[in-house]
């Protein structure tokens, strides 16, 4: 078994405070420290202890996961669970989500593990699935990839152009806050099934609609994104609920007749996925 080891935790520190654009004296105040102690911890000069560790991982705004791995740099074992989604002792929250997701029917209702991993779906998401390649519905399904990939709903948006745009600029910023080379590459990927946006702008005033083509006609939706605010273990802290919304009455129409036609013909209002 190869043991992984830890980076210098002096150079990690440095890193995030780079990356976050704070000087040490601002940090040093944020964590409860002195400026010295804190460039002694980059320089290696001096040990920190557990506690001040956590504080100016939470001063950085780091996520429980780089909080773990700024602890495991220090030496310590990390202070946050990452439970499987699928353990007993995250039944609580698969259920509660569950619930939501099957209350937001007639409209597509997702929860994504951030970025973009797909874990459960009501069946109107299934309007979104019409003509999606097989290959990109294998398990893990990445929700961005399947909304833009040209196998994928690409082809269907109508305005894939300015969509397509914020979906890329918001994981960029999601990037740019928490680099990781497997999310960076994933936002070159998709940014190549963007087309050049027109010079006019295409949105409702207030946000940009997603404009799906349907075999009943145009859907316009918008999205809406939650997560658990006071989480305190990894795989909850990254688990999202995407609802979509009709922003028209056509739309409204559209997936009312379609869930009731499915309910009608006895289809569960979860989608059933396979197991990653």
């Amino acid at each position: 078994m190869i043991s992984r080891t830890p980076p210098p935790f002096g150079a990690e520190l440095r890193r995030w405070r780079t990356l976050r654009r704070v000087s040490q004296l601002e940090l040093a105040n944020q964590a409860g420290t002195t400026q010295r102690h804190l460039s002694f911890m980059e320089q290696g000069r001096s040990h920190p202890g557990r506690a001040i560790v956590l504080r100016l991982a939470e001063s950085l705004r780091l996520t429980l996961r780089e909080r773990n791995a700024l602890l495991f740099a220090a030496g310590y074992a990390p202070a946050f669970e990452e439970t499987s989604y699928d353990a007993p002792a995250l039944a609580p929250v698969r259920e509660a989500l569950e619930q939501v997701v099957r209350g937001h029917l007639p409209y597509p209702a997702l929860v994504i593990r951030r970025p973009g991993r797909l874990l459960a779906a009501n069946r109107a998401v299934g309007v979104f699935l019409e003509g999606c390649s097989p290959a990109l519905l294998e398990p893990p399904v990445d929700v961005f990839r399947l909304m833009l990939h040209p196998d994928g709903m690409g082809p269907r948006v109508a305005n894939l152009a300015q969509w397509g745009r914020h979906v890329v600029e918001n994981l960029g910023a999601l990037a740019g806050r928490s680099p990781d080379r497997e999310l960076d590459a994933l936002v070159d990927e998709l940014a190549g099934y963007v087309p050049a946006a027109p010079a006019e702008p295409d949105h409702l005033g207030f946000a940009v609609p997603l404009r799906l083509t349907a075999p009943e006609g145009e859907l316009r939706l918008l999205s809406a994104l939650s997560s658990f605010a006071t989480a305190v273990d990894v795989t909850v802290a990254e688990v999202m609920l995407e609802s979509f919304l009709p922003a028209d009455a056509a739309t409204t129409a559209i997936l009312g007749e379609r869930d009731r036609r499915a309910a009608e013909r006895g289809e569960p209002p979860l989608l059933a996925l396979s197991a990653a």
